[in-house]
This record gives structure tokens, sequence and C-alpha cells, in this order.
């Protein structure tokens, strides 16, 4: 999901008026007995002294529930080795993001919107296991001690573990504002504790959507319109009845859903299927015929999203003028784990078991359609195979697509499972999007005028979220070009919002996916052109409030001793630098000529995402999001032919990024004492860039059409 600017993060709280509570809610507390104690919504310690961490935020692999489970156990003094992660159930009123009003994870928003709330529900509950402590022992509070999950007296030489107290930790009362640590009291913030989730994964009791099972239940296959905006004119269902485990079929609104007793019934029962497609509203045009109406968008520029000084002046007294367009893709998320969820229908409610992203709409939508009201309907969210961005559907596509199938067939027991075609040819991809640049230099080689004109399709036009944009921008479109840490004198960033059937979302760190690459690799020419070096020329026009703009970058450029794009033996270096999600990075790339494509060798990173709660994640999600946005860059592009259709289906069109294609990554995270931001998505959208630099450094050129690999 994109940043959320101010006037977004206040119509998100607004619509919602939630607020995180850190006192026990009363029907949570009717939980806390003489067997578990149950401080507050997030936390609950078992007499075995295991204590276990209900997190909001789903667990795809980006170590949530490791990070907000430090959080707790850093400010309970807890030791790790007693601390266990689950998630949260779908409860708004307990559980919601503070950054959205509702609860739900995206736009790298997981920890900076945990780091108050769950430090102040560690606290709380180490306040009262103190007091009960306290109490039990008729010592003062003052003179008790936590160190490791060991509560001790050393007056009285008395101690006991957080387990041993949970019986009269219940009858303690929950500070209102409890103390929290200072930075230097920190014993496990800033550690690279063990991943929490990690051995139930490795010794297989990780339990993902596709392992769940309900008695009797029947497994739904869904064919879906060929042509994005198609819908069913008729079918027969006769052949697909007599394949053996098929049980029903229905139509429904997003298509013709199979009931089988198995997947690879289903499957079979849905290819047997004999379907005539309405056409009528599909949308029919070839990625070619889009990609050229968007370009004409783009050169005649849109709405204006941000403008400083006369650009027109200046272009016209510009000693030199340099255009530039800039083409990029439909992407797909292509996640390991298909979509998936189980659903079980009673008479007076439901529960389901899915890797739900957005709880909160989620059950709405679940309940809506199935006639129930939402706090009827119990989401159980799995672990999951990633998501980059796949699972937060505005219009809540497929929960509301496994709702329909239940409805469909009336009370029971249903897993729907879409396949990796079903997924790779569905839509919801990252938006095709042109982007037109010029830029205008005087004589001594400096930037005078800047022009970026972005053409693209609106991810929250016509979803829930529609009225986050204003004045006809949507801010996911275009961040990333706007506000950028440069001084451009005399610049205008511009908005064409396109349409089309092809239904678009956001994709791993959204709007800067694109925009991060056509502002670097503009820039990076601009420099070049006028005789500046990479690094200097950009630090030279740095605004004077860009100071970890200036640290990244000067601290990148140190690790990879820059001296220059031409960094010998056939191999030349680009530069990249790029905030996004409050996070700031910079990269260098070595990239050499392997065949006529890039062949990049090392990446060196320097990120500013403020405390490093655990730096290990840290590393990992900063290479993980290189290997994602070097893999599109590379390789990937969802493309239509002519009539509409989708031509990739599985990974044999979508090309991926290979291991032995992985390039060595250097990671230098920056000493902060500033709040955590977002670390999951601000690694994508340099890579691309750095890339594009330093193979214009060898070639020459910036690959204008993305993927910089085309079939």
């Amino acid at each position: 999901m994109g940043e959320l600017k101010p006037t977004r993060r206040a119509f998100l709280a607004g619509s919602a008026g939630l607020v995180l509570a850190v006192s026990l809610p009363r029907r949570l507390r009717a939980q806390s007995n003489a067997q578990t104690f149950v401080p507050n919504a997030f936390i609950r310690v078992a007499p075995d002294n295991t204590v276990t961490v209900l997190v909001k935020h789903i667990e795809f692999g980006q170590g949530t529930w490791t990070g907000l489970t430090t959080m707790v156990a850093d400010e309970m003094d807890a030791d790790w080795t007693q601390m266990r992660a689950e998630h949260a159930p779908a409860d708004a009123s307990l559980y919601a993001n503070a950054l959205f009003g509702i609860q739900g994870t995206g736009g790298s928003t997981a920890t900076p919107s945990s780091w108050m709330p769950m430090r102040q529900a560690g606290a709380a509950a180490r306040a009262m296991l103190v007091d009960a402590a306290a109490r039990t022992w008729d010592v003062p509070a003052g003179e008790i001690t936590v160190s490791n999950g060991v509560v001790s007296h050393v007056g009285s030489g008395q101690s006991a573990s957080f387990g041993d107290l949970a019986t009269a930790a219940a009858d303690s009362t929950a500070p209102a504002e409890p103390t929290l640590k200072t930075s230097d009291q920190f014993t496990l913030i800033g550690k690279n504790v063990a991943r929490i989730e990690v051995p139930q994964k490795t010794n297989g009791t990780a339990q993902f959507t596709i392992d769940v099972f309900r008695d009797g239940m029947q497994t739904v296959a869904v064919a879906h319109p060929p042509k994005f905006g198609a819908t069913v004119g008729s079918f027969d269902a006769t052949a697909a009845l007599q394949v053996s485990g098929v049980n029903k079929v229905e139509q429904i609104p997003s298509g013709v859903a199979v009931y089988a007793d198995d997947t690879w019934a289903a499957f079979q029962g849905r290819d047997a299927l004999d379907i005539t497609w309405d056409d009528a509203n599909a949308e029919l045009r070839s990625t070619e015929q889009i990609m050229t109406t968007w370009a004409t968008a783009a050169r005649d520029g849109g709405l204006t999203a941000e403008e400083t000084g006369d650009l027109d002046a200046a272009m016209a007294d510009a000693a030199q003028v340099i255009e530039a367009e800039y083409r990029f893709p439909y992407l797909a998320h292509a996640s390991m784990e298909p979509l998936d969820a189980v659903i079980e229908v009673r008479e007076d409610g439901a529960e389901v078991w899915t890797g739900s992203q957005i709880p909160t709409t989620d059950q709405a939508t679940i309940a809506g359609i199935l006639g129930f009201e939402p706090p009827n309907v119990t989401i159980n969210t799995m672990l999951t195979g990633g998501s980059f961005g796949r699972r937060a559907q505005p219009d809540n596509q497929f929960v509301a697509e496994l709702a329909a199938a239940a409805k469909a067939s009336g009370p029971g027991n249903y897993k729907l499972q879409w396949s990796r075609e079903d997924d790779m040819t569905g839509g919801y991809y990252r938006p095709l999007t042109v982007h037109y640049m010029q830029g205008g230099l005087d004589a001594d080689g400096n930037i005078v005028g800047w022009r970026n004109n972005v053409a693209t399709q609106s991810i929250l036009k016509g979803s829930p979220f529609e009225a986050m944009i204003e004045g006809g921008i949507d801010a996911t479109s275009i961040e990333g070009s706007t506000r950028m840490p440069y001084v451009l004198p005399n610049s205008k960033v511009t908005l064409a919002t396109m349409d089309s059937r092809v239904p678009v979302l956001w994709w791993r760190s959204v709007g800067h996916t694109h925009t991060a690459y056509a502002t670097e690799t503009f820039l990076d020419e601009l420099l070049e052109k006028g005789g500046k070096d990479r690094v200097q020329g950009r630090l030279d026009i740095l605004s004077g409030d860009a100071g970890r703009d200036r640290a990244v970058l000067e601290r990148v450029a140190e690790i990879s001793g820059w001296q220059g794009v031409d960094a010998g033996n056939g191999i030349a270096r680009g530069v990249a630098l790029h905030e996004s999600f409050n996070s700031y990075v910079a990269m260098v790339a070595d990239v050499s000529d392997d065949g006529g494509q890039p062949r990049v060798h090392k990446v060196w990173v320097a990120v500013d995402c403020g405390i490093a709660i655990n730096p290990s994640i840290i590393e990992a999600q900063v290479a993980g999001a290189i290997g994602y946005g070097l893999s599109a860059a590379m390789f990937e592009e969802i493309t239509l032919l002519d009539g509409g259709m989708v031509d990739q289906a599985n990974y044999d069109l979508y090309r991926i990024l290979r291991n032995t294609e992985m390039p060595e990554i250097e990671v230098s995270i920056m000493d902060s004492s500033a709040d955590p931001t977002g670390i999951g998505e601000p690694g994508t959208p340099p890579i691309a860039p750095a890339v594009g630099n330093a193979w214009r450094a060898l070639t020459g050129e910036t690959p204008k059409r993305l993927p910089f690999v085309r079939a």
C-alpha cells in the first residue's frame, strides 16, 4: 500500500476513530484466571512461563511476529526463549493500525504503527507483575527488579517467574501510562534475536491456509472470464458434473464455481465446463494499444500535482533541453502462495482461515454477502507465503468470491483454492505507467528546469478508499515524483489518470516502484550531460533539510569506495537515492555486460529506518526487496494480447530472477534515535535505477522501457 501522507492519515483515522488501548478490555479480562494472566489485548502469560504476543499485523515472511514481539519482550524484561507469537483476531476496536484506523497491514506501517502500543503493552504487563510480586512478598515495588524473565527482590532473596506470578498479577491494575525504557536501557531492541516463527517453518508445524481441512470440506475452483470486464453469458455443466469427485456447479458474480471433494477434481471439473463469455464490457485492447494511449497522455500532461517557479520560461532559456520517455509494464505480485481461504458457514455466523492482510474489510465483506453482522464472522489470520500487496485488495475481491461461493451452496465447509494460473492472469497488477520527462540545463550544466508527467491508472479510484484522492490526484500514482529531496528550480509534476478494465493494485513500494526509476535515471543522465559526478552532483543539489538523504548517500559512497562510474575490469557503477515510507535508502550497484543484458555483481546499501529493532531482519528485508525489484526490472512483464487476453499464466512465461543471478549485497544500517519507520518496501525502489544508471555508463543508453530483458 502507498505511503500515508498527513491528510490521508487524517481521513483514515477519522473514518473509524479507533484508539489502541493498553488497558484490558472487559471481554478479555474475563479470560484472565489462575491459569493465564492476560494483562491487555496483546499479551498472555501462561503458567508454564511462556509469554504469547497477539500480533495485529499479518506475518507473511517479513518478520512482523519477531519485531513486534521484541518490543513487548524488551519492555517486560522477558527472556527471548519464553516468547511466543500468534495472529490477533479480527477486531478493529482492539487491533486497528493506528495509521489506517482499521486493522490491516500495508504501506510498511506494521513497525511504525506498533512502536508505542506494543511497548506500552509490555511495560504495563511488567508493572502488573511487579505489583503482584510486591503484594505477595510484602515489599516495596520500587525495590523489585526484573531481568531475563525473572522477578526478584534482593533484600529478601525472593524471586519468581512470570508464570509463578500469573494468578496474583491478574488482580493488579494496569497503569494508565506505564513508564517506558529509554533507548540506552534496551536489552533486546537493536539485537539480532532469532526469528520467532522459524522453528515452526523448519519442523513442519507451521500452519498455512493450504494446511487447513474441515470435516466435510469441499474444494472450490472458479472459472474466471479470460478477459477483464467480461461476464458469464451462458454455461453447460454437464461434462463437469461427470468428473469423479465433482458435486456441484454454481454461477457466482465472479464466474462459475465448481465444488468437489478435492483440489484435483475441482480443477478437472472446471476444465470440463463449457462457458460462453460475454465480452460486451471487456478490455479488448492489447498492451501496445494501451501503452500508446498512455504515452500520448503523458506527453500532453495532466493535473498539476506539484509546481515551483516558471518552468516554461526556464526551458525557453535553457542552454540544453533533454527529453525522455519511460514505459513500465503491468506486473503480477507472483508471491509463492497463490490465494486461498477456508470458510465454515453456520446458520448464526461464519469462521474463515486465510492470509488476511486487511481483516476489518475482509470481515465486513464476508458478513455483508452472507447476511451476518461483522462480529459474527471470525477471521483466523494464517501464516502466509508472501503477498507484496496482493492480499490487500480495497474491494476484498478474493474473500468476496469465497463468501459468494459459500452462499451459492449453503451452510458447510469450503476451501477456495486458486491455481498459479488463476493468480497470474487474475489482474490486480502494478499499473502500467508512462513517464514523460524533460530537463533543462544552463551553460554550466546546472539543472534549471524539471518536468515529470505521469500517466497511469489509479489504484484508489472506484474503491472504498476513493475519498483519499484529493483534487483528482491519487497520491499513490505520483509518490516519489513529488517531494523529492533535491532543489530543482522551475519544476512541475502532473498526473493523467487513465482508465482500463484491467484491475490494478499496490505492488511492493507502490508508486515508488516506477517513480524512483524515472526520476533517478533521468537525474543521473542530466548530471552526466552537465559534467557532474553522479554522487557529488546529487549531494550538491540536496536541499538543506535533506540531512538523512545526505547521510545515506555519503555512507553508501564510503562503503562502496565510490570513485566514479568506471570500476574497471568491464564493470560500471550506478547510484540511486530514494526515500519511501519515511525510510531513506541509497544504493550503488556494480554491473557488467553479460551478452547484451546487465549482470549485477554487488550492491552496496545504506539505509536509515530509525531505530533498528532487529538488524538481521532489516538486512534480510533489504536483500529481499533488492531481489524483488531487480527481478521486476530485469525480466517481469504482464502483457495483453490483441483482444485483451493475458499472455503470461505461469512462471514459464513470467520470468523471475534466479538464485544464480542474485548479487552480493552489503547493507549498512545508520545509527538513529528516531522512531522506527518502514523497511518492507523501501529497498525495492532504488535497485532498478542503480542498475539502469550503471548500464548507461557501460553502453551509453538507459533502458527506457522496462523490463531490461524483453521476450
